[in-house]
């Protein structure tokens, strides 16, 4: 009787650890892939999942948060033969674990080399000034190009980030003189245009005064005023013409009207008197 009460509760002992043995907790960031003998059967979502014991049932494990992807710092030439050193991360995340499990044998590590050689593909296809001004539209692409690729293996790419971009000292100083280059080239091209259009309002100006001459003595007071009012200032000018011509007009009439008057009434000069006798 005893011998029989021990064989029972030792095959209960037996059921209730193997019954505790398949189970299984599975946390709120993964998913549980589980097998059985050896075939896919189901993905569990978090909490406590029971597996069959003696290794009927296998459970792996997968973790969906997000994960980053860095590609070490590596030399790649760009389009215009420039050689630059670039830094990238991307960030990974699990959508379909089955996938994960099933397709690739490490996902992660698959996901650097191919952010690798994506990454010396596309920057051999673009030149130094894309890569430098036009960075988002190159992680954009690059995002585009590993989320397509990894797509097969149950995992979507959110993001590429060019990190950083090292260029050589001799390109860093070429760069700069083209900078001061182009900077002296737009300075040029401002002063140029500023003295064309000094130039258009002067000729409109001139054919203002050319209009009107009161215009022109006007703009002679208004010159002789912001002149004069230095007092240590002193200034020599022509007279205007038109001040004097009146006065020089009256001068001719009557230098015409004396010719008139001599003897012979032609306007010819009268003869220079004899000299007295000696």
């Amino acid at each position: 009787m005893n011998l029989t009460l021990i064989v029972i509760a030792a095959a209960v002992a037996v059921v209730l650890v193997g019954w505790l043995a398949g189970l299984r907790v599975v946390n709120e960031h993964e998913r549980g892939v589980a097998f059985r003998l050896g075939r896919y059967h189901h993905t569990a979502g978090p909490g406590l999942r029971y597996l069959l014991p003696l290794w009927i049932d296998r459970m792996t494990r997968v973790d969906v948060r997000t994960y980053a992807v860095e590609a070490p710092s590596q030399e790649v030439l760009t389009l215009d033969k420039v050689l630059v050193r670039v830094l990238a991360t991307a960030y990974l995340q699990v959508v379909d674990p089955r996938l994960v499990v099933t397709q690739v044998a490490d996902y992660r590590a698959a996901a650097a080399h191919l952010l690798r050689s994506t990454l010396r593909s596309v920057i051999g296809q673009i030149t130094l000034q894309v890569l430098l001004t036009e960075r988002e539209r190159v992680s954009g692409t690059l995002t585009g190009i590993l989320d397509q690729e990894t797509e097969a293996w149950g995992v979507r790419v959110s993001m590429v980030e060019i990190k950083d971009v090292e260029l050589s000292q001799a390109m860093l100083r070429a760069m700069g003189r083209q900078a001061e280059a182009e900077r002296e080239k737009i300075a040029k091209i401002i002063s140029a245009e500023g003295e064309l259009e000094a130039a258009r309002t002067l000729t409109d100006a001139a054919g203002v005064i050319a209009a009107s001459p009161s215009a022109l003595q006007l703009r002679y007071l208004q010159t002789l005023s912001e002149i004069g009012g230095d007092r240590n200032t002193v200034v020599v000018f022509p007279m205007p013409i038109d001040l004097v011509q009146p006065i020089l007009d009256i001068q001719a009439r009557a230098a015409k009207k004396a010719r008139n008057g001599s003897p012979g009434g032609d306007g010819a000069a009268a003869p220079p008197p004899a000299p007295p006798p000696v």
